[in-house]
């Protein structure tokens, strides 16, 4: 699957501001190498339907056995892992003669910071090492799944270095002299050894991770379907940002991937479709999603128009990115592979009978390109109306709540058919905008 910035910034992915976003959600990453990892697994999906499902399965071997683990390696172990083999290469003898002679004690006296130094750093690397024999351990297992088990398998291989036995049998007992021959030996033996361990063990931090935010927060994996087959359903799929989510259903298939959205601005449309495209990335992921049932066909990458900015320095004005950014999309609609297409309110730094011209044509001309999953969504009522006998597109709408003396409620219930609500006037009256406006200055 293959997702640019826009689409990531759009779905609320990565949050520049510091505000909550998905990433924080499905971190539970035990350090930073395995967040790091996570973070460019996101961006950087599986790029098939086999690697997908083999990492699927890899992650729900984790959800049903976090209890295997290792607890002993933390972040500040591969912290100070990395700093003890980067000063590696100011080491040019071997430890000889007063070095080796003199006890532990002396060293302290005579080396004190030296000393403690190569100490805790073999102490952290032997913790490194035992649990790395953990990790390789649960290749004995019954029903580890292919992936992890190559995984494990490479960790296992790297152990067959000849120091690890002994790096792993150092205790607060061992004397310097033998510490001080070790920690010649490592630093200068074992480097890229322990950082092709660090890479696997990122990799397991990052899939563990992702089990663990599934079984936390209660979601589901969804059946993957070989994107021969064009699906996406769900069941009681809702947004995983948001407290008291509403829950939707949805079906697409080759007959039915076109839905046009309509409702009044702020009913609910555009958190709709980010639900759909969090869920749907979060499935390609390998991860569960927040639903209560997913089936979901390999789509090749998720496509947004929802923040379009403009740029000063280019002198582009937002009209112009919006059609930019509909380039875009219509390049990847060429490609045969299915896309999820998300689009929310379309061409709205122009004028009304513009971005009415605009839409229609755009939603014409999607409709010539069946192999993916598009959503559109409008509040121009006459934009849905002028395809409303088009059996190729679906049509729901997000219902509002208006009384006779002007109050409205959104209910967030999306129902079959085209809305006709105009809220935008009540709204600027109930906030008291109009009243300002009027009133006459002091």
């Amino acid at each position: 699957m293959q997702n640019d910035k826009t689409t990531l910034r759009d779905l609320s992915i990565f949050a520049s501001d510091g505000s909550g976003d998905v990433f924080a959600l499905i971190d539970h990453t035990a350090t930073q190498a395995g967040r790091d990892m996570l973070r460019r697994h996101v961006q950087n999906p599986p790029a098939t339907y086999e690697q997908l499902k083999e990492l699927q399965d890899a992650v729900k071997f984790w959800a049903a056995h976090q209890h295997l683990w290792p607890t002993v390696i933390l972040n500040g172990t591969l912290v100070m892992l990395d700093k003890y083999f980067e000063s590696a290469d100011s080491i040019t003898t071997p430890p000889s003669g007063l070095t080796l002679s003199l006890n532990s004690f002396l060293q302290k006296f005579f080396n004190r910071q030296e000393y403690f130094f190569i100490q805790f750093s073999l102490s952290h690397l032997s913790d490194f090492l035992k649990g790395c024999t953990e990790l390789a351990n649960i290749a004995d297992s019954k029903d580890v799944p292919p992936l992890l088990l190559r995984e494990l398998n490479l960790i296992k291989d790297e152990l067959q270095h000849r120091l690890v036995p002994d790096v792993m049998g150092i205790t607060k007992q061992t004397k310097f002299a033998r510490l001080s021959q070790l920690n010649y030996r490592a630093r200068r033996e074992m480097k890229n050894m322990v950082y092709r361990l660090i890479a696997s063990y990122a990799r397991l931090d990052a899939w563990r991770s992702m089990a663990q935010a599934t079984t936390d927060n209660g979601w589901v994996f969804p059946e993957l379907l070989p994107e021969t087959t064009v699906c996406f359903e769900t069941t009681a799929l809702r947004h995983p940002l948001i407290n008291n989510p509403v829950a939707y259903d949805l079906t697409f298939d080759n007959s039915r991937n076109f839905l046009l959205l309509t409702g009044a601005n702020m009913s609910g449309k555009t958190t709709f479709m980010r639900a759909l495209g969090v869920g749907g990335l979060l499935a390609h992921l390998g991860m569960g999603v927040p639903a209560k049932a997913m089936r979901v066909s390999f789509l090749q990458g998720i496509i947004t128009n929802m923040q379009v900015e403009d740029n000063i320095l280019r002198g582009e004005s937002y009209f112009y990115a919006e059609v930019q950014r509909m380039k875009q999309t219509a390049e990847k609609l060429l490609q045969h592979k299915s896309h999820l297409v998300l689009m929310d309110e379309l061409f709205k730094g122009t004028n009304v009978h513009d971005a009415f011209e605009c839409t229609r044509a755009v939603v014409e001309g999607l409709l010539h390109h069946p192999n993916h999953l598009m959503i559109l969504s409008t509040h121009l009522y006459e934009v849905a109306q002028q395809f409303s006998d088009n059996s190729k597109i679906m049509f729901s709408y997000f219902v509002t709540n208006m009384s006779d003396t002007g109050n409205y409620k959104f209910t967030y219930e999306l129902r079959n058919g085209i809305s006709n609500d105009r809220i935008g006037y009540r709204i600027l009256q109930q906030e008291g905008v109009i009243r300002l406006l009027n009133e006459n200055s002091k």
